[in-house]
């Protein structure tokens, strides 16, 4: 009898151990309101705003051909070669990052390059006659 009593005992403990604490409603939680306690922080944060770095800004100076070369300043639609000065820093994948950040769409499809000239202090294309489209699949 007396075991019985203790199993008893034990399993009223254990399911009022795991019983929900009561809630207390904010009107009649007064007790927060007059020691100043701040309001418990989010259990997660947001997440940061999407950064997209700026496109760098193409150099298309030159004083000879010898300063002029072709390369990759992207565009929305993805490759754009063009005639540039031969140390300009480019970044294809920043412009596309600007293009889809701003919701921007491009013209596909761009003229071969087969060689630069410099034409009054500017880098320019030679043209080939020749325009190639972008494929999609």
């Amino acid at each position: 009898m007396r075991r019985l009593a203790l199993i008893l005992s034990l399993a009223t403990w254990m399911l009022a151990a795991c019983a929900a604490p009561a809630s207390v409603s904010p009107a009649t939680d007064s007790g927060a309101a007059e020691t100043g306690s701040k309001p418990a922080p989010p259990t997660s944060t947001p997440h940061p705003p999407r950064q997209v770095s700026q496109p760098v800004t193409v150099d298309y100076s030159c004083r000879s051909n010898n300063d002029c070369a072709v390369k990759d300043v992207g565009n929305c639609c993805g490759t754009m070669p063009a005639c540039v000065n031969k140390d300009s820093p480019t970044d294809p994948q920043a412009v596309r990052a600007q293009c889809a950040a701003s919701g921007q769409m491009g013209i596909c499809g761009f003229q071969e390059i087969s060689s630069c000239q410099c034409v009054s202090g500017r880098c320019e294309s030679e043209q080939s006659g020749s325009t190639r489209p972008v494929q999609v699949n």
